[in-house]
């Protein structure tokens, strides 16, 4: 990943990977308020800050799409909630409820040189 940003950030990108995000499938503000559970005035604000940052595109009232740099950061924070969830789930038998909730703070918390050296530890173990 990129240089490190805020937690509400990568949910943001996360749930527009999720929903699609990319040109052939642009998505909507309310369709990522309503996958967030938050206000569509938040997820103007967000995608302001988004834009900003080169992540993402949305013309004047306009769809949603991530540029290469977005997709790419979105994606790779969707892939640690995914791996965590699983290692939660399948590994340690946590409820998936909870799982799902303690993935999504883990995979904001972690720094990527550790999750790689705890995803290389894994994978040594399904050998």
């Amino acid at each position: 990943m990129t240089k490190k940003m805020s937690k509400s950030h990568e949910d943001y990108l996360e749930a527009i990977v999720e929903l699609g995000g990319t040109t052939d499938n642009p998505v909507r503000s309310v369709d990522v308020a309503a996958n967030l559970g938050v206000s569509k005035a938040s997820v103007n604000k967000a995608i302001g800050s988004l834009k900003e940052e080169g992540l993402l595109d949305q013309p004047y009232y306009g769809d949603i799409t991530l540029t290469e740099e977005g997709y790419e950061y979105g994606t790779a924070v969707l892939e640690r909630h995914h791996l965590l969830f699983e290692f939660l789930t399948k590994g340690l038998n946590i409820d998936a409820e909870v799982a799902d909730r303690e993935a999504c703070l883990m995979e904001h918390a972690i720094s990527d040189e550790s999750f790689e050296k705890w995803l290389a530890y894994i994978k040594k173990l399904k050998l």
